[in-house]
């Protein structure tokens, strides 16, 4: 007998005066929380589900105790708070529960949402100066150079494993070729290249030491930053110091940080999901070698499907405004639901099949802000596919795809583990 689904657990601390869910109601809120245990790959898609159920497209939600904001999960909602900065700041010094002290200094929320000179965290003119730096700096990669450096390092680790007989694709192959052809880009040795990638995986593990884990990162970089401006190289962080648009040192450091942070953990988790899908799913595998589906189509399904981050921080309301039957006060947090609404039924297909060769998804957010580095992002996904299957075709998951392991984030969605066997 399969056991009924838990509810998700729910929590409104006595100190946080809860305010209206819906019209005509009154009293406290009920804000589910996006963090504990069982909130991982297999446990975040059904959550939504159960929001979307309750709630509608926005649902009130739980970072930490007492820390509350809105998940839009609704298509057409998320849209509009990417593309309206009138309304909606991507600056967190506007949100009330930060303001008001209610954040401690040391939450692990901070490593993601604690206020940047970068890209991520401005608006308007601010935001369009340091994204057209960072727009011309990643521009400026040969698109040709950086496959050769994705197919080179990719048939390294491959070398590395191949004649095991089995593998771990995630720590041996999708974690590490995205980490060493960013890392390469920014014009970093191996030594480096090693202290970024282990600073980046304790950045986005959302747990007690991601705080300090930043700050490693950020040490990293500085020093990386200075040798660039000391001795100029043809790599991104030269080009960044050097663009017309005058960045200061910080801005520097910090646009790298951001840009490092969502390039290794979104292609990494797309990388791994992707090769998952092609070992469990038979008529999606059939359907590529047929050539029915090319790869970028199998790619955008995956990102449709299962996105690489889940839940994007954070946008914060600058007036009152309503949001999906939702009365959004200034200072409120908004988190972009990014899997939740590619799968919002108003615009899913009305057969239920999933969407194929469309790239409407969110999954790389939308509006001014969108991720200025999807062209790099997807060369570097589809080599890494293309090479796997070509050098091992008869690759096989190593258990059955119910154990799979996922990192538990309330960010983003990825394997802890892909375990394989190759053939002989």
């Amino acid at each position: 007998m399969t056991a009924a689904p838990r509810r998700p657990r729910t929590e409104t601390p006595p100190e946080y005066p809860g305010r209206p869910d819906r019209p005509g109601h009154s009293g406290r809120s009920r804000h589910v929380p996006l963090y504990g245990p069982g909130l991982d790959g297999d446990g975040l898609p059904a959550l939504y589900e159960r929001l979307r159920a309750e709630h509608g497209p926005v649902a009130p939600v739980a970072l930490a105790p007492g820390v509350h904001a809105w998940l839009v999960m609704g298509y057409e909602e998320l849209l509009r708070v990417a593309r309206r900065e009138r309304d909606f700041s991507h600056d967190p010094r506007h949100w009330r529960l930060l303001r008001e002290g209610r954040v401690p200094a040391d939450s692990p929320l901070l490593a993601f949402l604690g206020w940047r000179p970068a890209l991520m965290f401005a608006d308007g003119r601010r935001h369009r100066r340091m994204r057209s730096a960072v727009a011309d700096t990643l521009g400026r990669v040969d698109g040709g150079e950086l496959g050769r450096l994705v197919r080179d390092t990719a048939d390294r680790l491959i070398d590395a494993f191949a004649g095991r007989g089995e593998a771990d694709l995630v720590p041996h192959y999708a974690h590490r070729l995205p980490a060493r052809v960013v890392t390469r880009l920014l014009g970093a040795d191996e030594p480096v290249s090693r202290k970024l990638a282990e600073a980046v995986a304790g950045t986005a593990a959302a747990n007690a030491d991601s705080v300090h884990a930043g700050r490693r990162l950020e040490r990293v970089l500085l020093a990386l930053v200075r040798e660039k401006r000391r001795a100029p190289g043809p790599d991104v962080t030269s080009w960044l110091l050097t663009h017309p648009a005058s960045l200061r040192e910080e801005e520097v450091l910090h646009n790298l940080a951001v840009t490092v942070v969502a390039a290794h953990q979104t292609t990494k988790n797309w990388i791994a999901t992707t090769l998952r899908l092609l070992l469990t799913d038979p008529a999606l595998r059939s359907s590529l070698d047929g050539g029915y589906l090319t790869l970028d189509e199998a790619l955008d399904l995956v990102l449709w499907r299962f996105p690489p981050t889940q839940n994007l921080p954070g946008r914060y309301a600058l007036r009152d405004v309503r949001l999906g039957r939702r009365e959004v006060r200034a200072g409120d947090m908004l988190v972009l639901g990014l899997a939740a609404a590619g799968r919002d039924p108003r615009v899913l297909p009305a057969c239920g099949r999933p969407v194929t060769g469309n790239r409407a998804h969110v999954a790389f957010g939308a509006g001014p802000h969108a991720c200025p580095a999807q062209a790099q992002a997807r060369l570097i996904a589809r080599t890494a596919v293309e090479v796997l299957r070509r050098r091992l075709p008869g690759l096989r998951l190593a258990v059955p795809e119910e154990r799979l392991a996922w990192a538990s984030s309330p960010w983003t969605r990825g394997l802890a583990a892909l375990p394989v066997r190759l053939a002989p």
